[in-house]
């Protein structure tokens, strides 16, 4: 019945739409909240028709009624909401990390509007997910991101079940690995700020009439700055090849 009204080149550009969109509605700096819906929507269509040609001998025949045309559609958009939220959860690490600096630093009480959360976040964790963002686009590694979705094809074969013991399993080891690549951004600070209560619960033992919070939130803030200046390219480094090694994973020639 769909045959009369479906032609087979529209149900595959349908088919190959449902997992791109819903992947770039949640990948990093195509799914921002600051990026106009049309720019996205026009993204993910472009998109469908380049890799559509591609993937066209895995789309399978169009489904005989509406309830199957539903059920085949919601695999795909399972599978790309799956990729997206890899992305995501990875590009995440540099939130954590801004997290902790911020309270290394003292920082944590300063909020700013982040793009990235449409809502309040510290400083520091605002201007690091900016900053990766853009690095992400600036070192091409927003190819990967492309990639991982046309190869895809070949690791989820379209119709068949979803393998959803792997996604648990998957997602749960992306999300470990972001909280250890946010600690590592941010061992630098937590190492100052271990070393600087250390001092500070020192000089309150040896001089208890010192009021040690009024000194100690701008020397820790002045400390944190200092610290930042020498490793924030480092850092930034470090998070780009953990994103490119993290997402290499799901390249077919990664």
């Amino acid at each position: 019945m769909l045959d009369n009204l479906v032609s087979g080149d529209v149900f595959a550009l349908v088919f190959v739409f449902a997992r791109i969109g819903a992947a770039i509605m949640l990948m990093p700096g195509f799914g921002e909240v600051f990026v106009s819906a049309r720019i996205r929507l026009l993204i993910a269509v472009s998109i469908t028709v380049v890799v559509t040609p591609l993937v066209s001998d895995l789309v399978p025949p169009i489904p005989d009624g509406a309830l199957s045309m539903f059920i085949v559609l919601g695999r795909e958009i399972v599978i790309g909401l799956f990729l997206g939220t890899l992305s995501r959860a990875i590009v995440a690490a540099l939130h954590m990390a801004g997290v902790i600096i911020g309270f290394q630093t003292s920082l944590s009480n300063a909020t700013m509007f982040d793009p990235m959360n449409a809502s309040d976040g510290s400083v520091i964790g605002s201007f690091l997910n900016v900053l990766g963002v853009f690095l992400i686009f600036a070192a091409n590694l927003h190819h990967l991101l492309l990639m991982a979705i046309v190869d895809s094809y070949m690791t989820f074969t379209p119709g068949a079940t979803l393998p959803v013991a792997d996604f648990s399993v998957t997602v749960i080891r992306t999300l470990a690995n972001s909280f250890l690549l946010a600690m590592q951004i941010s061992a630098p600070f937590i190492v100052m700020g271990m070393l600087f209560y250390l001092g500070l619960g020192l000089l309150a033992r040896l001089m208890p009439q010192v009021q040690v919070f009024f000194i100690a939130i701008p020397i820790q803030i002045i400390l944190g700055i200092l610290v930042m200046i020498p490793t924030l390219a480092v850092a930034m480094m470090w998070f780009l090849g953990g994103f490119e090694s993290q997402f290499q994973g799901l390249l077919l020639q990664g």
